[in-house]
């Protein structure tokens, strides 16, 4: 048996792919059972983020349990599997086991170090187990996984770093203006990368939240998903800018706009009587605020530029961070290596010393006749003797089963140990 793990991901695969990959939450049992009913598959876990979509199994043989997960993407994606192969990435074994480690400890992401992976690769698990098809084998392996993962983000800082955008914005912006806690603050845009930063801000604890948007339906969402988080928090129209400015200490931007929408019209009246400066944070692409803006004095105005040279020094950080991570899933992986191969033998040679066992308690008995007449110190020699002789002989044959565990040897001598000895295969607890 194999552990093998087939899939694409962002590195590896087009966007207009990846969409026709993913799985959603109503197919994935049906999915799970439909490949843990292969004929070479004997356990499935299926791992579907956005940014990956990945099948671990445990396969009776490679070759055929492959056949059956390309043939799991050609239903799903309703592609011809020439259309996707190039695309598909394939490990097992060992290089199965370091793939899911470093995938759980962020080095296998977009973004290094990502703390959503961990909860993703949980949940995959927890439905794979839900559903029965996750046992013994690939249990162990993700529980291990998950171990790797958390050691990773407490023993290095691979996740402590500034990624985001939308974060990055505001940290820059609380650097500019001072701690944002009781402070107004105005947002412009509605969009993923607006969300992004009204969760930060939310969280920094603003005193006020105006969102002003040309969709009042959107803004309207906006608003509630913060609304439990900001004290006063409110929609308005786009053209009530320069009215809200005036009592504001920041303004946020990130629309999806093809031209500038806040000019000097909007911000310079909310300039009058100030005795604070107007921090304006741009982070659209092309630009919202009018370059004219930064001109005008009691503005500091931080654009795209400012924020990605921020976001770029997190990259930097993590990214150095990424090579005391990999001892970690290196050391990890010798230790899951030895567990696994401990656990594979284990039962074999238990086997065999109690089959040992039981034929020299039966040759005993056999000769309890002629036994009977020793003294008990002559009956405990007896035992004594049969016992060392039985260790005796059964020591090398355990020794070399050790050394041999992993290894295409190992399973050949386990193989042959079960056949000789007439020993049963171990059960499934599962």
């Amino acid at each position: 048996m194999s552990v093998v793990v087939v899939g694409a991901n962002h590195r590896t695969a087009p966007l207009d792919l990846l969409e026709r990959m993913a799985v959603t939450g109503e197919q994935l049992p049906k999915l799970l059972h439909t490949l843990d009913d292969g004929e070479d598959t004997s356990e499935v876990v299926v791992l579907a983020t956005c940014n990956r979509t990945e099948v671990y199994l445990v396969a009776e043989r490679f070759h055929g349990a492959y056949r059956e997960v390309r043939d799991f993407f050609a239903d799903l994606t309703f592609l011809p599997p020439d259309r996707f192969a190039e695309s598909l990435y394939v490990h097992y074994d060992e290089q199965a086991v370091r793939h899911l480690f470093e995938v759980t400890a962020g080095l296998d992401s977009a973004v290094p170090g990502e703390h959503e992976i961990l909860g993703q690769v949980r949940s995959a698990w927890d439905q794979a187990r839900s559903e029965g098809t996750a046992r013994r084998g690939l249990n162990l392996l993700f529980r291990h996984a998950l171990e790797v993962g958390k050691r990773a983000r407490t023993e290095t800082r691979i996740a402590h770093h500034v990624t985001s955008v939308s974060q990055a914005a505001v940290l820059l912006a609380a650097e500019r203006a001072g701690d944002l806690a009781g402070r107004r603050v105005v947002l412009v845009g509605a969009g993923a990368m607006a969300r992004g930063m009204a969760d930060f801000l939310a969280a920094s604890g603003v005193a006020s939240l105006t969102v002003a948007n040309r969709s009042g339906g959107t803004a309207a969402g906006l608003v509630a998903s913060v609304a439990d988080r900001v004290p006063d928090v409110r929609a308005v129209e786009l053209s009530a800018l320069p009215e809200v400015l005036a009592g504001a200490d920041l303004l946020f931007t990130a629309t999806g706009a093809p031209g500038h929408v806040v000019g000097d019209e909007a911000v310079a009246p909310a300039l009058v009587g100030r005795d604070r400066p107007l921090v304006v944070v741009d982070i659209a692409v092309p630009r919202d605020v009018t370059p004219s803006v930064a001109e005008l004095d009691g503005v500091e105005l931080l654009d795209m530029a400012s924020v990605s040279a921020r976001t770029e020094a997190g990259l930097a950080e993590r990214r150095r961070e990424v090579a005391g991570v990999r001892r970690i899933v290196e050391e990890e992986l010798d230790r899951f290596t030895a567990l696994t191969n401990a656990r594979e033998v284990a039962p074999v040679i238990t086997a065999l010393r109690d089959r040992a066992e039981l034929l020299r308690r039966a040759e005993l008995d056999r000769h309890t006749g002629r036994l009977a007449d020793l003294r008990p110190d002559q009956l405990d020699a007896v035992e004594s003797l049969t016992r060392g002789l039985v260790a005796k002989l059964l020591h090398d044959p355990t020794v070399r089963l050790k050394d041999a565990a992993g290894s295409s040897r190992g399973d050949r001598l386990v193989e042959s140990l079960r056949d000789l000895f007439d020993l049963e295969p171990p059960t499934d607890p599962s």
